[in-house]
């Protein structure tokens, strides 16, 4: 497994942007396809965005479309959750994790694909 620590979060304004970075331990890291979710107050976690272990492929929760971008650096062991153009309901404790791929499908909304969880950081945005 892989040790994930995310930071970037904070409280920001409605319009505002973060961008959310998250460092992995480990020479598997790059050998993982990668996802963000988030846990809304009172709600269940959800998914946000998924990148494979190329970085050629991305997926998005249709409610972050077009306005959030995840990406990754290998060689730095880091991915990456740019937030733009955010809202009152992007508000949660966003957490990265990493499934270490095995030649199944990549099933990048289902957080049981997941192996590897962060412990987590807290967005705010205030309207």
């Amino acid at each position: 497994q892989v040790q994930l620590v995310e930071s970037g979060g904070g409280l920001v304004q409605a319009g505002g942007s973060l961008r959310l970075s998250c460092a992995g331990s480990g020479r598997t890291f790059s050998l993982c396809n990668l996802g963000w979710f988030r846990q809304p107050p009172g709600k269940e976690r959800e998914f946000v965005a998924g990148i494979i272990r190329s970085g050629g492929h991305t997926y998005y929760a249709d409610s972050v479309k077009g306005r959030f971008t995840i990406s990754r650096d290998n060689a730095k062991n880091t991915v990456y959750l740019q937030m733009d153009s955010l809202k009152p309901e992007d508000t949660a404790v966003y957490y990265c994790a990493a499934d270490h791929v095995d030649g199944s499908i990549y099933r990048y909304m289902e957080e049981s694909e997941y192996d590897s969880w962060g412990q987590g950081t807290q967005v705010s945005v205030s309207s």
